[in-house]
């Protein structure tokens, strides 16, 4: 991925939430209506001086930050594959800190939870939602560090604007949970 440009994350801002919003950013140039993205985060330095070939190809000079993570696109992931399910399966290298997911998804306002139809099967919730009124779509680019630290991203389609964008550490603990398994032993 190229670096930022000046309008990029700010400088100030962790390595973890900067790699956040530079994977927010590179998704956002694919465009909507994507399948979901992992991505492998990894120490910059040491990626500089471990494969010098690669970090040549993906632009990393030596001006980079200390600490600074590098996101590393992995491969699509498998279609009709249930997210949860594919997580699970999930080991990665010792040279990976850490990971990041970029899904999107349809979401609800707080006072539309209150008119769920109950008993629904998990296909008609889904078709429920996909037809409320008020339903959103958003992009959540969640990340995680082998040492626990999370961040994420999250774009609503309607404001698809980088000054737009909400950051947090615990905007979707659920997929953040499910990413951090993938490290345990």
């Amino acid at each position: 991925m190229p670096n930022q440009s000046p309008s990029g994350p700010p400088m100030a801002a962790s390595p973890l939430t900067r790699a956040v919003l530079e994977i927010d950013d590179y998704v956002a140039g694919i465009g909507w209506d994507q399948p979901a993205r992992l991505f492998a985060l990894v120490d910059t330095a040491q990626l500089r001086s471990q494969e010098p070939g690669l970090a040549d190809r993906l632009g990393l000079g030596d001006e980079q930050p200390a600490g600074t993570l590098t996101p590393i696109e992995q491969e699509e992931l498998p279609a009709g594959s249930p997210l949860d399910e594919f997580l699970g399966t999930i080991a990665w290298p010792d040279a990976v800190a850490g990971c990041a997911l970029s899904v999107e998804r349809l979401m609800l306002p707080p006072s539309a939870e209150t008119s769920v139809p109950q008993g629904l099967s998990e296909a008609e919730l889904t078709k429920w939602v996909a037809e409320h009124p008020d339903r959103q779509e958003v992009r959540m680019t969640v990340a995680v560090l082998r040492d626990g630290a999370r961040e994420s991203a999250l774009r609503l389609r309607e404001k698809d604007s980088p000054t737009e964008v909400l950051t947090g550490s615990d905007l979707v603990p659920g997929l953040a949970d499910a990413l951090a398994a993938t490290f345990a032993e």
